[in-house]
C-alpha cells in the first residue's frame, strides 16, 4: 500500500495553490527578474560616468561627452526597458492570481454546500464569511505582488552583490554581513514560534470580532430600543478590547528587533566609509579604487530598498500562511457520504426506523443527544405532524429526511430505501423544504420563486405565488415581479417573505414535502388561505409538518408528539386531545390562551 503522501504546509503550500496556473507565474518570474536588471542598469551607467570624471579630474576639457551622453541614454532606456517588463510582469501574476481566486472561491462554496449542516451551525457566519473573503483576497495579493516582487527582490540583490563582489571584495564583505545580520534578526522575529502564536491570536481575534459584528448588527434593534451603547454587548466589546490587547502587546514584542534591524540596514554607509577609507590610505593615488568607492557609497545604502520590501514579504507571507492553514481546515471536512450503491425509492413513504442522533461539536468535544429510538412511518399523500415543546426535536426529525446530517443510530427509509443509498441530487429533487427562517436572496421577488424550478415559466411562478397566497401582495410592489429585495428600501414583513418561500417549495413540486412552521408570521386570514392552498398541493405527496400553532395541524392524518427527543404520542386529533398524556395537555393550553386577556385597570379594594 503506497504511503498516503504528506499534505504541504506553510510556504510550500501557498507555492502549491499558486502552481495552478504555473506557466503565467514562470512568465511573471522572468519578466520580473528582467525588469530587476534592468533597473540596475541606470546604477552602472552613474558608475561609468564617474570612472569618466575622475580620470579626467585634472583635465575637464579631456572627457569624452559623447560616452557621458551615451551612458545617459543607457540609463533611460534601462529605466523605460524595466517599467515596461515590470508592468508586464504584474499583468501576468494578476492574471493567474484572478484565475486561482475564482477556481478557489468556486471549490470552497462547492465543499461548503457538500458539509452537513453541522458544521456550519458550529462555525459561525462571520468565520467562513472571513475565510472566504479577507483570507482568499490575501492569497491574491501573494500571487499577483508576492511572487513577481519576490523574484524581482532576489533579481536585484544577486546582481548587486555580484557586481559589488567584482569591483571589491572588502567593501562587498562589509554590506552582505550588515544585511544578513539583519535579515536573520527580522526572520526570528517573524517566523520563530512565537511569531506564529501571535498570528494565530491575530486570526482568532479578527475571526471572532467578525462574528461578534454580525450578531451585533443583526441584534442592532434591540440595543436601539433599551438605549444601549456597544458596550452593552459584552461579547463584541470583549473581543474589540482583547483585539486591543494582543495589538499593543504585538507591538511591544516586536520593537527591539524592528528598531535593531532598521538601524543595521540604515547603517550601511557608516561601515563602508571606514572600510574604504583605510583601502584608499593604502593607494590613494588609485583613481578606479576611488570611483568604486564612491559607487559604494552611492550604491550601498540603495540595497536597503530591495531588502525592507524582502522584510515586508516575510511578515505578510506569515499572515497569508496562517489564512491559508484556515482554507485548508475547510476543505479537511468531510461532506456527507456519497451513495455507495444508487437507488430510486418506487413510491415516498418516509420510514424512520429507530433512529437516535447526537449534535456532536468537534471543537469543544460536546455531544448533545437529541433524538432516541424514534420509529413512525409518514405516508404518501397523508400530513404527519410533529409536535412537542421547544427543544423536543420537531426541527431535528425534519433535518434528517434531506440528509442535513446523518442519523447516529437506525435508518431512514424513503420507499423502503435507505436515503444513504439515494444520490445527493436525486435526494435534493425530491423533496422540498420551506424553512422556519425565511431566506432570500438579494434579487427579484420573480427569480427567487423560481429557484424552486428553474426551468419554469411566467405562468407557472405566478400561478405557485398565487396558490401562496403573495401573488396580490407582490402585484402592489413599485417593479410587481421584478421588484429586487433590498433596493429602494423594500423589504418583506416575516410573513410576505414565508409565502414567497411557500411559493418557492410549491413550484417545485417534489413529491416530500416539509414545512417548518410555514404558516408562524401569516394573520388568520392568510393563514387560512395558505392552508387551503396547501391542502391543494398537497394531493399525493408526504408533507412533514413542524407546527407550535395547532389549530393548524387538527386535520393532519397523524400527530407525531417528541418530548425531549422520544416519542411520547402519535394518531390523530381526535383521539390524542381526548387521551390524557403531553398532546392532551399542550392542547388544553392553547385553547386556554384564547381566554386569557390583559386587563390594565387596578381593582380598587372597598
Amino acid at each position: 500500500m503506497k504511503e498516503k503522501r504528506k499534505k504541504k504546509k506553510g510556504i510550500a503550500r501557498l507555492f502549491e495553490i499558486a502552481g495552478e496556473r504555473k506557466g503565467l507565474l514562470i512568465l511573471a518570474g522572468i519578466l520580473s527578474a528582467g525588469s530587476a536588471l534592468c533597473m540596475l542598469v541606470p546604477y552602472w551607467s552613474i558608475y561609468c560616468v564617474l570612472q569618466e570624471l575622475l580620470e579626467h579630474a585634472g583635465n575637464l576639457a579631456q572627457i569624452d561627452s559623447e560616452l557621458l551622453i551615451y551612458w545617459g541614454w543607457f540609463a533611460f532606456f534601462g529605466l523605460i526597458g524595466g517599467l515596461l517588463l515590470l508592468y508586464a510582469a504584474l499583468m501576468a501574476s494578476h492574471v493567474a492570481a484572478f484565475r486561482i481566486l475564482y477556481g478557489l472561491r468556486i471549490k470552497l462554496s462547492e465543499h461548503i454546500g457538500r458539509l452537513s449542516l453541522g458544521y456550519l451551525n458550529n462555525t459561525s457566519t462571520g468565520s467562513i464569511k472571513k475565510i472566504m473573503e479577507q483570507n482568499v483576497e490575501k492569497i491574491e495579493n501573494f500571487i499577483a505582488h508576492t511572487i513577481p516582487d519576490l523574484v524581482n527582490v532576489v533579481a536585484t540583490v544577486t546582481m548587486m552583490f555580484i557586481i559589488f563582489f567584482s569591483l571589491n571584495g572588502w567593501m562587498a564583505a562589509v554590506c552582505l554581513f550588515c544585511i544578513a545580520l539583519s535579515i536573520g534578526l527580522q526572520f526570528a522575529n517573524f517566523f520563530g514560534k512565537k511569531a506564529q502564536e501571535f498570528t494565530k491570536i491575530y486570526f482568532d481575534t479578527q475571526e471572532q470580532m467578525s462574528a461578534s459584528a454580525v450578531q451585533y448588527v443583526r441584534g442592532m434593534p434591540v440595543v436601539k430600543i433599551f438605549g444601549q451603547s456597544v458596550r452593552s454587548f459584552r461579547r463584541f466589546n470583549s473581543e474589540i478590547e482583547a483585539y486591543k490587547e494582543y495589538a499593543l502587546k504585538v507591538c511591544d514584542t516586536y520593537e527591539s528587533g524592528m528598531v535593531t534591524f532598521t538601524i543595521l540596514l540604515n547603517s550601511l554607509i557608516t561601515f563602508i566609509l571606514p572600510v574604504g577609507l583605510l583601502l584608499l590610505s593604502h593607494e590613494p593615488h588609485n583613481l578606479a579604487l576611488a570611483a568604486i568607492y564612491l559607487f559604494f557609497i552611492i550604491m550601498g545604502p540603495g540595497v536597503a530598498s530591495p531588502i525592507y520590501k524582502l522584510m515586508f514579504l516575510g511578515s505578510g507571507t506569515r499572515e497569508i500562511d496562517e489564512g491559508v492553514e484556515r482554507i485548508d481546515r475547510i476543505f479537511s471536512e468531510q461532506p456527507v457520504p456519497k451513495a455507495q450503491v444508487l437507488q430510486v425509492p418506487a413510491d415516498y413513504d418516509i420510514e424512520f426506523r429507530k433512529v437516535s442522533f447526537a449534535y456532536e461539536n468537534k471543537a469543544e468535544t460536546t455531544r448533545t443527544e437529541a433524538l432516541r429510538n424514534i420509529s413512525f412511518t409518514a405516508r404518501q399523500g397523508e400530513i404527519t405532524a410533529l409536535v412537542g415543546p421547544s427543544g423536543s426535536g420537531k426541527s431535528t426529525v425534519a433535518n434528517l429526511i434531506p440528509r442535513f446530517w446523518d442519523v447516529t443510530e437506525g435508518e431512514i427509509l424513503i420507499g423502503g430505501v435507505n436515503i444513504k443509498n439515494i444520490s445527493t441530487e436525486k435526494l435534493m429533487d425530491i423533496v422540498s423544504f420551506v424553512f422556519q427562517d425565511s431566506f432570500l436572496f438579494f434579487d427579484t421577488l420573480y427569480e427567487n420563486i423560481r429557484v424552486g424550478n428553474s426551468t419554469a415559466g411566467r405562468e407557472e411562478v405566478i400561478a405557485a405565488a398565487k396558490a401562496a397566497q403573495c401573488h396580490d401582495f407582490i402585484e402592489s410592489l413599485p417593479q410587481g415581479y421584478e421588484t429586487r429585495i433590498g433596493d429602494e428600501g423594500v423589504y418583506l414583513s416575516g410573513g410576505e417573505a414565508q409565502r414567497v418561500c411557500v411559493a418557492r417549495a410549491i413550484l417545485k413540486n417534489a413529491p416530500i414535502l416539509v414545512l417548518d412552521e410555514a404558516t408562524a408570521f401569516a394573520d388568520p386570514e392568510n393563514e387560512y388561505k395558505m392552508q387551503q392552498a396547501l391542502q391543494h398541493l398537497i394531493q399525493n405527496k408526504t408533507v412533514i409538518i413542524i407546527a407550535h400553532r395547532l389549530s393548524s395541524i387538527v386535520s393532519a392524518q397523524q400527530i407525531i408528539v417528541l418530548n425531549e427527543g422520544e416519542l411520547m404520542q402519535h394518531g390523530r386529533h381526535e383521539v390524542l386531545s381526548k387521551t390524557e398524556g403531553l398532546y392532551k395537555n399542550m392542547w388544553d393550553a392553547y385553547t386556554d390562551a384564547f381566554q386569557w386577556e390583559l386587563n390594565s385597570k387596578k381593582e380598587v379594594k372597598e
